[in-house]
């Protein structure tokens, strides 16, 4: 057997999705060590590749667990949901209390290890597997039992853990679910209900933040900056120089390496990742980049298709609208459409938490592709036995 038909065997399921990780992962790489190498000279004069090779360990072991993802049945995600969610709750809870000690702090460090990981990260993923699993219960969510305590208490309850310490994530999860219940079938007054709760919760944010036990734990005053920056100085000073890189990359970009901003652009390894692709590859590494994020979104829309609408496709479509908003916003930002998030770019940003969980997504939505495949080739089968 030829090496190419060994890793197809191997590889199953959808192999445009699996093309996008490897795309995605390389073009990573590739921009990681052009954004860090001024860092890393500045810090690591003898190591110009520091930051590259703690890329490079996070990101290999993130596929990793994209393939022990990829190889476990779907249905064992449905099984461990209630699990991850109850764990969720009290690791963002703890990670409050931390914020309240040290202001901007969204990680929590593993005992003895020394690894540090951010709660939200976490929550996102065991919401969503909670979601998909709550929605494919029952094909029509009609009645108010069946949608506020399953589906609408839980969001409300992880979005609003993750919010006072950072927003943009729990907005973001907070739309993921909504569309999730409406692909699921949730009639538009509990979803309108959802709204109403969200807006009581963040109301009820902001008016908590004045009290002196809440100090450093609402984060109200980083909001009302990033927003009026946003409305009144064309986005700050983050924004003006990510648009600059992006206006002096052109169309086809200053070349790999060659970007002159990098060095004056905050976070150009990270949040504005998407700024230095533009600049060193112009407007047309910038579409490869869109066009790959909407390809998967389209591939995993024509996967849930095809299958029957349960606990698999909620599950991968959840988990690829995750991906893609998030995606999309990290462009905003950066092109002053939105307010400064902090989101990163999924798979492609450097390193921590959020590129192992991307990982983790990847490896599930592949594990229903794969299942999904070879649910259909026995039904092919059982009708060419007929």
């Amino acid at each position: 057997m030829s090496l190419g038909s060994r890793i197809q065997a191997e590889l199953r399921g959808d192999p445009v999705i699996w093309m996008i990780v490897a795309l995605l992962a390389t073009f990573s790489v590739v921009i990681v060590y052009s954004s860090t190498s001024t860092l890393a000279f500045q810090y690591h004069r003898d190591n110009i590749g520091f930051f590259l090779t703690k890329h490079l360990v996070l990101l290999g072991f993130g596929l990793f667990m994209t393939y022990v993802c990829y190889l476990m049945h779907p249905m064992r995600y449905s099984k461990m949901a209630a699990t991850l969610f109850l764990l969720a709750i009290p690791l963002l809870m703890y990670t409050l209390a931390l914020e309240g000690q040290n202001q901007g702090r969204r990680w929590i460090e593993i005992p003895y290890v020394g690894i540090t990981f951010q709660t939200s990260d976490f929550a996102r993923l065991a919401l969503i597997i909670y979601l998909a699993k709550a929605l494919s219960i029952t094909e029509y969510i009609r009645d108010f039992n069946s949608a506020f305590m399953p589906i609408i208490v839980p969001v409300i309850i992880i979005c609003g853990l993750i919010a006072p310490a950072d927003l943009s994530t729990s907005a973001l999860l907070f739309f993921t679910c909504m569309l999730m219940m409406f692909i699921g079938r949730v009639e538009m007054k509990y979803i309108a209900l959802l709204i109403m709760c969200g807006i009581v919760v963040i109301a009820t944010l902001i008016i908590l933040a004045d009290f002196e036990v809440f100090d450093g734990i609402i984060r109200r005053d980083t909001w009302i900056e990033r927003f009026r920056d946003y409305n009144n100085n064309e986005g700050g000073y983050q924004v003006q120089q990510s648009m600059m890189a992006i206006a002096s990359g052109g169309f086809i970009g200053l070349g790999p390496g060659n970007s002159l901003l990098r060095n004056s652009l905050p976070n150009p390894y990270n949040d504005f990742i998407f700024s230095t692709i533009c600049e060193e590859y112009g407007l047309f590494g910038g579409m490869i980049i869109i066009s790959l994020f909407l390809l998967l979104l389209f591939r995993v829309a024509r996967l849930v298709t095809n299958s029957s609408k349960g606990f698999s496709a909620m599950l991968a479509l959840g988990l690829t609208l995750s991906m893609v908003i998030q995606a999309l916003t990290n462009m905003a930002v950066a092109v002053n459409l939105l307010p400064v998030t902090g989101l990163n770019l999924p798979l492609v940003s450097y390193g921590g938490t959020s590129l192992v969980f991307t990982c983790i997504s990847f490896g599930i939505i592949l594990s229903v592709s794969k299942n999904i495949e070879k649910l259909n080739l026995e039904g092919s089968s059982l009708m060419n036995k007929k």
